[in-house]
């Protein structure tokens, strides 16, 4: 136990990753009925290492705090109802505190001038963090404005979360293989913001890393 608290201390990106990842394998068992209790104490489990994530960047703590605040509570709340009722509050919040999460790690790689390995997990974290925010967003999208987003199979019917993240995913690497569709146009519009700050991050910030690291490289040369 101690030794994986030093890993989170040190390297706190590379859990926050790993997890997200890992949430990606879990959630098509986490859709149904008897999984949403499930879903949402990994939501909250989600919330935490975020939280230990922007505490190594130059982001004010108390601001994730009062942002996972609300938001743990109306997920164990959901999860005590079994209700959804209350998603599109807590995916809003959520959405927020990802965004904010984002942009606290973006700060903490453009910071500092010497590439750790932290950093470099941040990179992927930092993604998987829009990801999950946009995908958030949709949900609060969707609750607004009913069939906002259609689908191949069962076109009328709501999008469920999973389909909504692997839109997002889709849409943030640029690859369109998403059969996940956005048909108002509020919901379009979203979507094209979350393109171009896909285009963006792999443009500006991944470029700079690299460049860094190249610096490095022919300094210890």
């Amino acid at each position: 136990m101690a030794g994986v608290l030093r890993i989170a201390r040190k390297e706190p990106s590379a859990i926050l990753l790993a997890a997200q990842l890992a949430g990606v394998l879990l959630y098509p068992f986490m859709e149904g009925s008897a999984g949403r209790a499930l879903f949402s104490a990994f939501g909250i489990g989600l919330l935490g290492l975020v939280l230990l994530a922007v505490r190594s960047s130059p982001a004010l703590t108390w601001v994730v705090v009062v942002l996972g605040i609300p938001a743990t509570v109306l997920l164990i709340i959901q999860a005590v109802s079994n209700s959804d009722t209350l998603q599109p509050y807590s995916s809003g919040i959520e959405a927020f505190l990802y965004f904010y999460a984002a942009g606290a790690l973006i700060a903490y790689m453009i910071e500092d001038h010497v590439i750790t390995r932290d950093e470099l997990f941040a990179i992927g974290a930092t993604f998987t963090l829009v990801a999950w925010g946009f995908a958030y967003l949709f949900v609060v999208i969707q609750a607004i404005e009913p069939g906002s987003f259609v689908a191949a199979v069962d076109p009328d019917a709501q999008r469920s979360w999973m389909e909504l993240l692997f839109l997002s995913f889709t849409n943030l690497t640029s690859t369109g293989l998403s059969d996940v569709v956005p048909v108002k146009p509020v919901a379009r519009s979203i979507v094209m913001i979350e393109q171009l700050a896909g285009l963006a991050y792999v443009v500006v910030l991944v470029s700079r890393l690299v460049a860094l690291t190249v610096v490095r490289t022919r300094d210890s040369g």
